[in-house]
């Protein structure tokens, strides 16, 4: 495995919304609150924070089930709560676009700031509009995720109130988690016959899972690294040849962004071709199917076993 180195008032409002993983309780902090207050940017990495933590600290994630990290959006309100808590715990690599100039403003306040990005092996893109850039959904590849929550565990260690023994325990079990996802997830895409592990997906998503597990990432119908971005007729043209020519049988939706585009490229490209869903940038509610990280990531694993597999 590869590794480097609130009350009532205020939950009538909305607020609860905001805390939809952890329940509403109010937002404090290292101003006075009554414990840890951990404020995490997106839903993958608020389970595995949640997870890892237990109730040792109250965690508090931003984005809501289903959404699209690239896009959405936080009140004032949220914003301010990041200048008070004990941890921020963001992506980074460009995925939170929209909140970067919060995240900015919370470690100018002095917030403890923790950013994935910095603490993992990054890996670029392979292709499209953004080769060569860093790739920042490193959450495809369980063995990546692994070094995040070594660096989630050094740092709620620094956290007043928290129980470090405990800590490391929690650590610990979710770390063999992630080895028995990982276990999982190698015995499954072993079985796919080389020449048919080929990925095409809304857009480019799997570029750690392909390093990871010997994937080829024949192209995305958006071609750049976020959702935000829009193919061109010559994009669908050149990835409908790509896709003919890989001989590929399943092309892949992503549960955050509608699949019309890729129900188009299905039928542009002429060619006998399924389309399946898959939870790859959002966790689900707790009935939509991931409402976990290793949900999320086992639910992937058998569909894209399943779509190209003989």
């Amino acid at each position: 495995m590869r590794r480097k180195y609130a009350p009532a008032l205020i939950c009538a409002f909305g607020l609860a919304a905001v805390l939809s993983l952890t329940g509403c309780s109010q937002i404090g902090g290292k101003d006075g609150s009554e414990g840890p207050q951990v404020v995490v940017t997106t839903n993958i990495l608020g389970d595995v924070v949640q997870q890892v933590l237990g109730d040792q600290a109250e965690v508090t994630t931003l984005m809501q089930p289903n959404a699209d990290p690239h896009s959405f959006e936080i009140s004032a309100r949220q914003a301010a709560a990041m200048d008070g808590a004990d941890l921020v715990v963001s992506n980074g690599l460009g995925l939170e676009e929209g909140l970067q100039q919060h995240l900015d403003r919370a470690a100018e306040a002095g917030a403890p700031m923790l950013v994935a990005g910095d603490v993992i092996d990054v890996v670029p893109y392979a292709a499209g509009d953004a080769e060569g850039n860093p790739d920042p959904h490193f959450w495809t590849d369980p063995a990546t995720m692994l070094d995040f929550v070594d660096a989630l565990e050094d740092s709620a260690a620094e956290i007043e109130g928290i129980d470090t023994q405990k800590l490391t325990t929690g650590a610990e079990a979710y770390r063999a988690e992630l080895s028995r996802l990982d276990t999982e997830m190698t015995e499954a895409f072993e079985a796919i016959p080389a020449e048919r592990r080929a990925l095409v997906t809304n857009h480019h998503v799997f570029g750690y899972l392909a390093d990871r597990f010997g994937f080829r990432v024949i192209g995305a119908v958006i071609p750049g690294g976020t959702t935000l971005a829009a193919p061109s007729a010559a994009d669908l043209r050149d990835l409908s040849s790509a896709i003919e020519e890989a001989a590929v049988p399943t092309i892949f939706a992503e549960s955050s962004q509608p699949d019309r585009l890729v129900q188009v490229l299905a039928s542009e490209a002429d060619i006998d071709v399924d389309v399946v869903e898959l939870f790859t940038e959002s966790l689900t509610a707790q009935d939509g199917g991931a409402p976990t990280y290793l949900a999320m990531m086992r639910a992937n694993t058998e569909r894209i076993a399943n779509g190209l597999s003989p």
